[in-house]
């Protein structure tokens, strides 16, 4: 039980600091594939394109750096600024959002990028302090299994 137990704690650690390592990394990677995701996306409701949708109605931001990110898009010629990027969804017309001056009052400015990646770091801190408590309990149950370990294998060299 201690073996399985320090087994998965070197994974959690292990997984930890590749984590912190490679957070750069993991930003870029984002950031790329953000970038795709909005070159892509399309009225046919992909995954790529309702995780776009998503992000920019919970987040309340619009493409990548900022709005006018949409501009270079295939989308953009054809439809103009998609609707997850509207402040007010009612107030949104398709001809505003084909006018990056009129969609500049209507869409939130802000880009995506810089929200999610603060957003995920600010969760970070909750994160490491549950992995670091479960971290406390599997190096005390490797403890206390090693002691029970021991008790056992004394108490048999007793009874013969």
């Amino acid at each position: 039980y201690a073996m399985l137990l320090s087994l998965i704690f070197l994974i959690v650690l292990v997984a930890a600091i590749v984590g912190f390592v490679f957070r750069h990394e993991i930003k870029t990677n984002f950031e790329s594939n953000l970038e795709l995701a909005l070159k892509d996306y399309n009225v046919t409701a992909d995954r790529h394109s309702e995780a776009v949708d998503t992000i920019q109605r919970t987040l309340h931001c619009c493409g990548v750096q900022n709005y006018s990110d949409w501009e270079r898009t295939e989308y953009f010629s054809q439809r103009g600024i998609p609707q997850s990027c509207c402040k007010n969804p009612n107030d949104c017309s398709e001809e505003d959002l084909k006018d990056p001056n009129k969609a500049k009052q209507k869409v939130f400015v802000d880009g995506c990028f810089f929200l999610v990646t603060s957003t995920m770091e600010s969760k970070m801190s909750v994160v490491a302090g549950i992995s670091f408590g479960i971290a406390c309990f599997q190096l005390i149950g490797i403890i206390l299994s090693c002691c029970l370990s021991r008790y056992i294998t004394n108490n048999q060299y007793e009874m013969v």
